[in-house]
């Protein structure tokens, strides 16, 4: 694996646990609008941006606006605090930063909502730059989030890789032209994962740390 200069990391899934509080409150907004959940697994929602997820239930634009405002409601109040850090992320981040390594989030979720959690959880400090999604469609895509990360001064002309969990997090680093690291320990699979060739795939975060630093 290459050297790089600046790592985007994905933030659920990669860096925090956040299927709790995600979980409930997918749960939680199904039963307001009456969507039977039945033999639905939820887990497979964690990490794709709200509005694919809802588009999955219903076809009326208007019922996923209105799904995705319900959610963002009840997570700000609840769910936003049903998360933890994944054990060693902090201790990663921290590494990766003394490393010389410039550290950005490219995230699904809207920076309004991912900042306080990365607040909460202790992890803020360690990010040059926070990237997300925006709260209404005009960058609602991992693709264009990580889009709109690399327009920014830190990253922009620089050696470049996306870390995350998910296929969606695959797919918008090679969008973008980027390579991308596979964490094992988040939602995603060894399958789901390997079809979009990973530069590396990290059983944990002291093992992506440890790839980084003596790359």
């Amino acid at each position: 694996m290459q050297h790089y200069d600046v790592i985007l990391f994905d933030v659920d899934g990669t860096l925090i646990d956040s299927a709790p509080g995600i979980l409930n409150t997918l749960e939680e907004v199904f039963r307001k609008m009456d969507v039977d959940i039945t033999g639905v697994d939820l887990r497979r929602y964690l990490g794709p941006p709200l509005r694919k997820t809802f588009a999955e239930h219903f076809t009326d634009p208007a019922k996923v606006e209105e799904a995705a405002g319900l959610y963002r409601a009840s997570y700000a109040v609840k769910g936003s605090h049903e998360c933890r850090v994944f054990p060693g992320a902090a201790e990663m981040l921290r590494r990766l930063k003394e490393a010389g390594f410039v550290l950005c989030t490219a995230t699904s979720k809207p920076t309004q909502v991912v900042t306080p959690i990365l607040k909460e959880q202790g992890l803020a400090p360690y990010f040059d730059f926070i990237g997300g999604a925006s709260m209404d469609e005009s960058r609602d895509t991992k693709t264009e989030v990580v889009r709109y990360v690399l327009e920014q001064p830190c990253a922009k002309g620089k050696r470049v890789l996306m870390v995350g969990d998910r296929n969606d997090d695959m797919r918008g680093a090679a969008d973008c032209g980027l390579d991308a690291a596979g964490a094992l320990y988040g939602y995603g699979s060894r399958e789901e994962l390997e079809p979009f060739h990973p530069v590396f795939l990290a059983e944990s975060c002291a093992a992506l740390a440890d790839a980084l630093v003596n790359a």
